[in-house]
């Protein structure tokens, strides 16, 4: 019997030993599961945002002859948006069609009747395809190139062709005859506009627009002939955006003049602005994409940055945004991307560089020829380059540049945007024009953030660590019981009910009572001050009826009433005090505008839902202070509250700072509540009354929008990444403060 029992002891120990170890090797398994899940998300979003900030890529693809030579001068290279048939308009009026990899001559068409006589040439919008020539006459002929795409035998044709969009005849501009020495034109929906600069120095401004019948379906053009009043003697430049609002003249030393034409029978100026430093020549000048901005290339290898903006006082002038440095050589051209914010430049030792305006970035440089270079010329995708050298040689290259948009500059630092008057930090990913310039300051989003966290935390940190002080340990063990529960089933409420709840029934009954909301904040502390106080004076026979550690119940009707109170004075108050309105008084008096769903509805939303996390940690902390230390004190002598203060919370203090740091996670990585309970504008403003956007809501609204392996999608994984280390550093700060409390605090 003995030798059965000491057998299955044995057995029952082995099993146990067995339990012991796999329970050992599942935890350790758990944790070091965890730490790779971690690492294999920080890894991962490292991968998709790495892309963002890899400088662009260029190889050479093809090098042949100038096709077409006996056509005459390039005057203007371009390809269409396949990179296979590539263009150039001649000084002899030709329209030379090649093949981009062969240089094959494909189709030769005749702009220019042999007859005109060439002085000048311009290019239109450069995704319209439109160009023009000037004649000696005093005429201008418009026309456009375009390709047809057709798919014979399943293979793709491009057929190349010119088309005359307001016919194969001149348009004369100028009535005496006199050559076309510069012209710039822009067609649009209502009208045509075109600036030109003749012989004698005068400057003309045509404008053909629609006047429509109200009695036929019939369309007439009517035209408007006014000559600027400008001193063009040095003219060298003429642009005009395609607004047909603004014609830029520009000369040789860097001098531009602005004038706004949007009367066009009364064109005013606006400023005269010096482009460059006395002595420096400007020897290239062309719209960025959008026509918002000029860029300016000169002699000592500078490529400068020029908008339009509006002051405070709505005055309109030319301001310089950014300086770009390609080389110590003259630039020799430029040429920005249809659909992004890039361009490209090459200088006169045939130097090739690729930047981004926005982002400030130079993304290339790369040494293309060594033959003095003539036409540079980006292909619609931004994928190909084309350079003409004048040796007479064309060089094809290959551009690989996804991401030119981001830097850390555009990220974190103010940017100084197309029209803005000063440099700002904006959020605005996308827009329904083309010509929009993205805008990916992270910096609002991070701000509003930690403003969203710091609302939440003002509220919820003294509500919830206050309350588990009471509740852990002057409170009664029978009234714990329901209290810690009940308040602990707060946190399964689902985040978007309560995100729901602030948004519809909140926001507008804070707006509509905002003063009643300010009276309670007042009104109920000085009410249960008020009240302990008199406590003392209710005669002792009534107070002993109270069991000790359930006073708080009656506090529960002082509350209801100092809240009645505060919120039946609050409307003659705020028409006493406020004119009425606490809202307008704020707008009127201190210039604080209000929005319906801002930072006070979320922090009392999402310090709602953060309470129950610090509460329960907070007053397990405290409950579970040895029962010695707080005998030992009080039998010291101490009173409960010193009790409290000078040993519970001391020896706690590792797990309310453990509890406070996970409800600051919580609230930092809080999405619903802020995505329904805010404006969602990532404004950067303190005010209590401002709304903001989070990163967390910004990911939520945005990343189903965005398209996979864009820039937008990646810059939404950085702020994935960047939230994901917020995480990570509060998180080991708060377990060294953690470890070092308890250290600390461990020999109480």
């Amino acid at each position: 019997m003995t030798a059965s029992k000491l057998q299955v002891s044995e057995t029952y120990q082995k099993w146990r030993k067995i339990k012991d170890q796999l329970a050992r090797y599942g935890v350790v398994a758990g944790g070091l599961g965890v730490i790779v899940a971690i690492v294999l998300i920080f890894f991962y979003l490292m991968y998709v945002v790495y892309p963002l900030f890899v400088s662009a890529d260029a190889h050479a693809l093809y090098q042949y002859e100038l096709p077409g030579k006996s056509a005459g001068k390039s005057l203007h290279l371009t390809t269409e948006e396949q990179n296979e048939v590539a263009v150039r308009f001649t000084d002899q009026g030709k329209a030379i069609f090649f093949a981009t990899a062969t240089g094959k001559v494909l189709k030769v068409q005749s702009v220019v009747p042999e007859e005109a006589s060439i002085s000048s040439f311009s290019v239109g919008t450069p995704s319209r395809g439109r160009i023009a020539y000037g004649l000696n006459n005093g005429g201008v002929i418009i026309a456009r190139h375009k390709y047809q795409i057709t798919y014979p035998n399943d293979k793709r044709l491009i057929t190349p062709q010119i088309e005359f969009p307001l016919g194969e005849q001149a348009l004369q501009l100028d009535s005496q005859g006199q050559a076309i020495t510069h012209v710039a034109f822009r067609m649009g929906e209502s009208g045509t506009t075109l600036v030109a600069r003749t012989a004698g120095n005068r400057v003309l401004l045509t404008n053909f627009f629609k006047e429509e019948s109200l009695f036929s379906d019939d369309d007439s053009f009517e035209r408007v002939d006014v000559e600027i009043d400008v001193d063009s003697k040095d003219l060298e430049y003429i642009l005009l955006d395609k607004e047909q609002r603004n014609v830029y003249l520009a000369s040789r030393t860097g001098r531009l003049s602005m004038f706004d034409i949007s009367d066009k029978e009364n064109p005013r100026l606006v400023q005269h602005t010096e482009l460059l430093n006395v002595g420096d020549k400007l020897t290239s000048l062309v719209f960025l994409t959008g026509e918002l901005s000029l860029l300016a290339g000169d002699n000592t290898g500078l490529v400068s940055q020029w908008t339009a903006v509006r002051d405070v006082s709505n005055h309109m002038s030319v301001q310089k945004l950014r300086v770009f440095k390609v080389s110590d050589y003259a630039v020799a051209g430029i040429d920005a991307e249809q659909r992004r914010k890039g361009f490209v430049v090459v200088d006169a030792k045939g130097i090739v560089g690729v930047y981004h305006s926005t982002a400030e970035r130079e993304l290339l440089r790369e040494n293309v020829t060594s033959a003095q270079p003539e036409l540079l010329a980006m292909s619609p995708r931004a994928n190909v380059f084309m350079l003409q050298d004048k040796q007479g040689m064309i060089n094809v290259w290959h551009v690989e540049n996804e991401h030119p948009e981001v830097s850390i500059k555009s990220i974190w630092q103010e940017v100084w945007y197309e029209s803005y008057p000063k440099p700002d930090y904006i959020w605005q990913s996308s827009s329904s024009s083309n010509d929009f310039e993205p805008k990916y300051s992270l910096t609002p989003l991070v701000f509003g953030t930690l403003k969203a966290a710091f609302y939440a935390m003002m509220i919820a940190v003294p509500l919830a660590i206050m309350g588990a002080i009471y509740t852990a340990y002057f409170m009664t063990s029978s009234l714990r019981r329901v209290v810690k529960p009940s308040i602990e089933i707060m946190e399964a409420l689902p985040t978007v009910i309560l995100g729901f709840l602030a948004g519809l029934w909140l926001a507008p009954f804070v707006e509509e009572n905002l003063m009643a909301v300010f009276s309670i904040l007042l009104t109920l502390p000085v009410a249960v001050l008020l009240f302990a106080y008199l406590w003392q004076y209710i005669p002792k026979d009534i107070r002993l009826r109270i069991p000790e550690g359930t006073e708080a119940a009656i506090l529960i009707p002082v509350i209801l009433l100092a809240t009645y109170f505060a919120i039946s004075v609050s409307a003659p108050m705020e028409a006493v005090m406020f004119d009425g309105s606490l809202i307008s008084w704020f707008n009127t008096e201190w210039g604080v505008g209000y929005d319906q769903r801002n930072s006070l509805v979320v922090g009392i939303a999402m310090g709602f839902a953060v309470i129950p996390t610090i509460f329960s940690i907070t007053e397990d902390a405290i409950f579970s202070v040895p029962k010695h230390l707080t005998v030992g004190s009080l039998a010291l002598g101490a009173t409960p509250w010193q009790t409290m203060t000078k040993v519970v919370l001391l020896t706690a203090s590792p797990g309310i700072f453990s509890a406070v740091m996970i409800g600051l996670g919580r609230a930092v990585g809080e999405t619903m509540i802020v995505l329904m309970a805010t404006g969602n504008t990532p404004v950067m403003d303190l005010s209590v009354f401002q709304g903001m956007r989070t990163l967390s809501a910004n990911i939520a609204v945005e990343m189903p929008e965005s398209e996979v392996d864009s820039t937008h999608y990646r810059v939404l994984f950085l702020a994935a990444l960047v939230l994901f280390s917020f995480t990570f550093i509060f998180n080991t700060l708060a377990e060294i403060v953690r470890q070092r409390l308890r250290e600390k605090y461990s020999s109480l």
